[in-house]
């Protein structure tokens, strides 16, 4: 028994052995190849870090510079100069064009979306917005529910209520969450479905009683019930 476990364990180092050798052959027949990709690899790695920093976070600071004047005529409501620029600062749409593959260029998006949305221009707010991803749950939030003002503008009822519900959910909070489920209730309200709206009121009254849409929320609840009771 002992002699045939040696014999089983002489054949497993001899299989390991040979594995090893027809590896070094392969190694030895394909030494120009293999370097050639690792060499390839490598170049890769250094032009990925060597363009983020020499190019891109370069380019990320000169946009945040660029967008200064843009952002303070949001803030003054000077929609236009803060979309398309004074002649020598450039707007969000201009960001939007110059600085492809910054944070800014994202922000642009966002700003581009609610000058469009506040000038009645509902479809361009469309197209920014959805053009917009943020990591900050509240600009996030108010993005999806930017959408969601936008697309009842439009009178797509089913969109608006989507991003609604979205902005409501995305950041959980007792300021933005229960103002869009309140628009959601509104918009259930004016599809007809009065029994959500009844549930979306109800959550409000129950998981944010402290909000301002919870002072009101009774003669929601009792109007959704008396709309319920007459079908």
């Amino acid at each position: 028994m002992a002699k045939d476990n040696e014999v089983k364990a002489d054949k497993s180092i001899g299989a390991v052995e040979n594995s090893l050798s027809k590896a070094e052959h392969f190694v030895e027949q394909n030494q120009k190849v293999i370097m050639i990709v690792v060499g390839a690899i490598a170049v890769v790695i250094l032009g990925y870090f060597g363009f983020k920093k020499l190019y891109l976070a370069p380019k990320e600071k000169e946009a945040q510079g660029a967008m200064f004047m843009a952002e303070k005529y949001f803030e003054k409501d000077s929609l236009k100069l803060a979309l398309n620029g004074d002649g020598t600062n450039p707007g969000f749409l201009d960001i939007i064009s110059d600085y492809g593959m910054t944070k800014s260029k994202n922000l642009a998006h966002y700003y581009a979306g609610l000058c469009y949305l506040k000038q009645g221009q509902f479809q361009d707010a469309v197209d920014q917005l959805k053009d917009f991803s943020g990591d900050d749950q509240i600009v996030s939030s108010m993005a999806k529910g930017a959408l969601g003002d936008a697309y009842m503008e439009l009178g797509d009822n089913d969109n608006a209520l989507k991003y609604y519900l979205k902005a409501a959910d995305n950041s959980k909070n007792q300021f933005s969450t229960p103002m869009y489920l309140m628009k959601a209730g509104w918009t259930y309200e004016l599809m007809g479905n009065y029994a959500e709206a009844l549930k979306v009121y109800e959550r409000i009254q129950k998981e944010y009683y402290q909000s301002f849409e919870a002072r009101e929320i009774e003669k929601y609840i009792a109007r959704a019930k008396g709309m319920i009771a007459q079908k």
